[in-house]
């Protein structure tokens, strides 16, 4: 750690992880813990768990878990350091001001080294737009209709149509091979040698919502493939986190964000005066572009293409934005494929009254639904309106799904009453996950088949005495009171296995000096995100609703016992190796003494 202990603890201590997370997901209260879907995974029930006690989440779908300054590096994909002061910011905490080491230098002028080159890459490729070489894609913005400022304000550009015209550029201004592998400009392979990632494109830099370069799109020139290609991922790009022209539509000052799905659309919304568009980066719109957008808006307009593609986008995203806390409407724009080619035939008028009227995402999803069914056939016409009842349960606020319920039963003639008896009836075999009703009997079977999983997982990767040191840790980190009952028995000495051994080491010195261990703390002390993740499972790890309390009185002393015992046969084996007779025998009356008259320590649950 570049800070002090103290430092670091004070901001965690200061940053409620549940006040955190919350900000980013939507959190229910459940029993000890508040659950909700998991942002690092597609689910349809929450498997999502934030302890406030602990100060820990942990991810049973997923296996993602750890701290507060894990999940904004997770989330955020910032450094540990990086999640420090923006945590400290939050809280009101003032960092001292430190000098970083090695390490620390190197990662951030890594980062500022990324910055730099795709800057300077950004202004290759618009000097070679502006020769002319780069008339082919001159020719192709204008064609489509963009004007000379647009261009400009966009940083468009050329990549060369040969294929090592960027490379060159690049190690002639003292850029290593070393680090431009890592660069995503740049592909390396022992035929060609260094070659460009881009050649024979028009090029789109991609921005970061701070306004700095991190990525390129490319769209070819000519009949080549693919059509459009993106920069790969590196340490300052990740596409599910980043939309295209947040950096100008954050600054409009706009009520609500559109979404389209290319850059070509983004463009031609900003010079038609919609400086509010955003698009995703050759993806599905994510849970965390959806928590970035809700940065800035608390409504967005979905203007996909109005083919089918576009349609099941749609029907895609909006769960995930209402997910956020973003209300959606959808834009129609048919007979049009997409926002360019409206405001091309039609102009920005027109396509202003579009969006005065777009519908809302729930009307939306009812006429993409309609579409399945004839109305001329009763059969189908009663399947549709069951549909209708089961969707009308999405509305976890009673008077909001009244008004809907009514406006329903006006636009296709049923009975309120006959609806919202059929809602009923539905909502008493349903339940609500994350704000949204689903089946019971899925969700058991969803859940059931996690638990099965986790076992699985529990039988397969780890022996009987490592399960046991786990488990044991899991119940002092749950009920520190229990330190005492292991005193004289149960010392850190007897976790035997490395990782384990460290929290062990860590939760009893704890204990020693407060009477209490702080889970969340101990998590801080590893930096590697495998550890952080897998501590946080240990602490995670729940019995008491699987068990009685003789179920856990059992558990616990088998738990200390096994503990113990594999910690002796460890020695016996040591003894062993090193010919130590004499310890050897003493060993093995150790073990047989614990095994026929263990001193179990007395177990209450609370």
């Amino acid at each position: 750690m570049y800070y002090p202990e103290e430092t670091v603890e004070e901001v965690r201590q200061r940053s409620d992880i549940v006040d955190v997370i919350g900000s980013y997901v939507h959190l229910q209260k459940k029993g000890a813990n508040y659950m909700g879907l998991c942002p690092f995974h597609n689910e349809k029930s929450p498997s999502f768990s934030v302890h406030q006690g602990k100060q820990m989440y942990h991810c049973f779908g997923c296996g993602v878990g750890g701290n507060v300054f894990t999940f904004v590096m997770e989330y955020e994909n910032f450094t540990f350091v990086e999640a420090l002061k923006f945590l400290a910011e939050r809280a009101g905490v003032k960092l001292p001001e430190i000098e970083y080491s090695e390490e620390a230098k190197r990662a951030a002028d890594f980062k500022g080294k990324l910055y730099e080159i795709n800057k300077l890459a950004a202004k290759f490729f618009f000097y070679q737009l502006k020769n002319g070489q780069g008339r082919a894609a001159y020719d192709y913005f204008k064609n489509r209709g963009l004007k000379e400022e647009t261009i400009v304000k966009f940083g468009l550009g050329y990549s060369s149509k040969y294929r090592d015209t960027l490379y060159k550029y690049l190690k002639q201004q003292g850029y290593e091979d070393s680090f431009l592998k890592d660069t995503g400009l740049v592909t390396f392979d022992e035929k060609h040698g260094g070659y460009d990632k881009f050649w024979n494109r028009a090029m789109f830099p991609i921005m970061d919502a701070g306004g700095k370069v991190i990525a390129f799109g490319g769209r070819v020139l000519g009949d080549g493939t693919p059509k459009y290609l993106n920069s790969p991922e590196t340490k300052i790009f990740d596409k599910s986190r980043n939309l295209y022209g947040l950096n100008y539509a954050k600054l409009s000052r706009k009520p609500y964000m559109l979404i389209c799905e290319g850059y070509m659309d983004v463009i031609a919304l900003h010079q038609a005066g919609f400086s509010n568009a955003v698009a995703s980066l050759g993806t599905a719109l994510t849970g965390l572009q959806a928590a970035l957008l809700a940065r800035y808006t608390k409504e967005v307009l979905l203007t996909y293409d109005s083919d089918g593609a576009g349609t099941k986008a749609a029907l895609r995203a909006i769960p995930i934005l209402k997910e956020a806390g973003i209300s959606v409407k959808v834009v129609n724009m048919k007979p049009y494929k997409d926002p360019d080619e409206f405001i091309k035939m039609l102009g920005a008028e027109e396509y202003q009254k579009r969006l005065d009227v777009a519908a809302g995402s729930f009307f939306f999803e009812l006429s993409v639904l309609e579409q399945s069914y004839s109305f001329d056939d009763p059969e189908q016409k009663t399947k549709f309106f069951h549909e209708t009842a089961k969707k009308l349960l999405e509305f976890s606020d009673e008077i909001e799904r009244t008004n809907y319920e009514e406006a329903v039963a006006r636009k296709y003639g049923i009975s309120y009453d006959m609806l919202h008896k059929l809602v009923i009836r539905y909502g008493s075999q349903m339940v609500v996950v994350g704000g949204t009703y689903v089946p019971a009997t899925e969700l058991q079977k969803e859940h059931s088949s996690i638990r099965g999983e986790q076992r699985r997982q529990k039988r397969e990767g780890e022996d009987a005495g490592m399960q046991a040191q786990k488990l044991l840790l899991t119940w002092l980190s749950s009920e520190p009171k229990l330190f005492g009952r292991v005193k004289g028995i149960i010392t850190p000495d007897d976790f035997n296995e490395g990782f384990f051994k460290d929290i062990a080491s860590m939760a009893f010195a704890q204990y020693e000096q407060e009477g209490n261990i702080s889970p969340a703390r101990i998590v801080s002390h590893f930096e590697d995100k495998e550890e952080q993740t897998r501590a946080a499972e240990l602490f995670q790890t729940g019995f008491r609703e699987e068990m009685d309390a003789a179920g856990q009185k059992k558990a616990f002393e088998d738990t200390v016992r096994r503990v113990k015992q594999s910690a002796i046969e460890q020695e016996i084996e040591k003894a062993m190796e090193s010919g130590d007779i004499e310890r050897f025998q003493k060993l093995i009356e150790e073990k047989n003494r614990y095994k026929n008259n263990f001193p179990i320590p007395e177990y209450i649950p609370e």
